[in-house]
């Protein structure tokens, strides 16, 4: 899903440089992308009804850290018309072009997300992208803060089913204005 959506920030005109350094959720951050001021969360789902995602922390989706905070919720298929993820890392790859300092970056962060290439054989499900939704995390988004639970909870991990929130009507290229990238 966050290959799909750093895909989907360069279609938008983000420069590869800036898309790459905003990468950061294999750097293990509270999101996967910072950018400009603010956050993009990015979920996944194979399920063809609802979209379950699962939020890590009650911080994850705490929009009083960086603000705009979105949440882009990215429904993948299988299919052997689809790409394997070496395949979508690869393409990825080639979309940067030559330059050796922004090709080495995303190979940084594809192998602290865990994708070596030694193990592309591994990787036999190819996905094609279902859908992208963005929405944006306000007071009425479905999630627990830090902030709202009851004193004596100091963790929590929960499903939330993005299904039921409205999307943004502006898209991927919406939320990067808002967040001063584009």
């Amino acid at each position: 899903g966050e290959l799909m959506f750093l895909s989907a920030i360069l279609d938008a005109g983000v420069p590869a440089a800036t898309a790459l350094e905003a990468w950061v959720g294999p750097m293990n951050r509270l999101q996967d992308f910072e950018l400009g001021s603010g956050a993009v969360e990015v979920k996944s789902t194979l399920a063809q009804m609802g979209f379950p995602a699962y939020i890590g922390s009650l911080e994850q989706l705490d929009d009083a850290l960086r603000q705009p905070l979105v949440v882009a919720a990215v429904r993948l298929r299988l299919s052997p018309a689809g790409r394997t993820l070496p395949r979508i890392a690869a393409d990825l790859s080639e979309r940067l072009g030559h330059d050796p300092a922004v090709r080495h970056q995303l190979e940084d962060r594809l192998t602290a997300a865990g994708l070596l290439q030694s193990h592309n054989e591994l990787y036999n499900r190819a996905f094609e992208l279902s859908e992208l939704r963005m929405m944006t995390v306000s007071e009425d988004f479905p999630r627990l803060l830090r902030s709202t639970v009851p004193p004596g909870v100091i963790r929590a991990t929960y499903e939330i089913d993005l299904e039921r929130v409205p999307q943004d009507r502006d898209g991927v290229a919406g939320a990067l204005r808002r967040t001063g990238v584009i």
